[in-house]
């Protein structure tokens, strides 16, 4: 079957460190058609880059996997092991600068790779990083605070750079004119056992490049969704993973 290489890609991304795979990260991403179908049970060609300082800044690192999506349109693979086209993933200095990862697949399983998705790497830097640190005084600075979400309201300032739990459904809207979180600011958005979590932009308001859209991250009883939230302008917002 032939698809229209256009894709919703979410990146839930993790940290595996230990003695026996020292430097990787678990990647997933959902992919869909343009008519918002899933490409299921198919063979895909998955090409992974990691850029330094913007989105289209240097190479550091490129590899490429064969992988599965299921039933549900999910791949997974783990970054650092894949086939390396330049660089080597374990001596990236992940204190250096800021990284970005950008996402090519072929849904073939060939190498005519379309560009489906980019995201900024957030957290896994200074947790790759911190295996090379010698000592560390005071207060982690990278802990997110949990902020219990139950009722509906507006995003709020203690919300910025900490992990809003949703354990009863309801909305978060993200008003016009909120200049409490600035450019590149981040919020860290679950929704657990059960519980629905929009995410809803008011008017003049842009979530994924459209104008009053909204997000939704459904659990169900046991299992928990999660995604990210990022201001890339004054009025304009990214959501993943839902």
């Amino acid at each position: 079957m032939k698809y229209i290489v256009t894709f919703i890609l979410f990146v839930a991304v993790t940290v595996s460190i230990s003695a026996q795979t020292p430097e990787k990260i678990s990647y997933q991403a959902i992919i869909r058609a343009t008519d918002n179908s899933l490409v299921v049970n198919s063979n895909v060609s998955i090409k992974i880059i990691i850029h330094q300082g913007t989105i289209t800044g240097t190479t550091v690192y490129q590899e490429t996997h064969n992988a599965t999506t299921n039933a549900g349109g999910l791949v997974s693979l783990i970054i650092g092991n894949g086939s390396s086209l330049i660089g080597n993933f374990s001596q990236i200095n992940w204190a250096q600068s800021s990284y970005f990862i950008e996402t090519q697949v072929d849904v073939t399983g060939g190498t005519n790779y379309n560009v489906i998705g980019a995201s900024q790497l957030l957290s896994v830097p200074y947790a790759l990083h911190a295996k090379t640190a010698t000592s560390i005084t005071g207060p982690n600075p990278y802990k997110a605070a949990i902020i219990s979400f139950t009722a509906s309201r507006n995003l709020a300032s203690s919300d910025i750079n900490n992990t809003v739990a949703c354990t009863s459904t309801a909305t978060l809207t993200l008003p016009y004119g909120f200049s409490s979180m600035a450019i590149g600011d981040t919020i860290n958005l679950e929704a657990h056992n059960g519980a629905t979590l929009t995410v809803k932009a008011e008017t003049g308001v842009t979530l994924n490049y459209t104008n009053g859209s909204s997000a939704q991250y459904v659990s169900t009883t046991g299992t928990v969704r999660f995604g990210l939230l990022r201001k890339t302008g004054t009025n304009a917002y990214i959501i993943s993973g839902q």
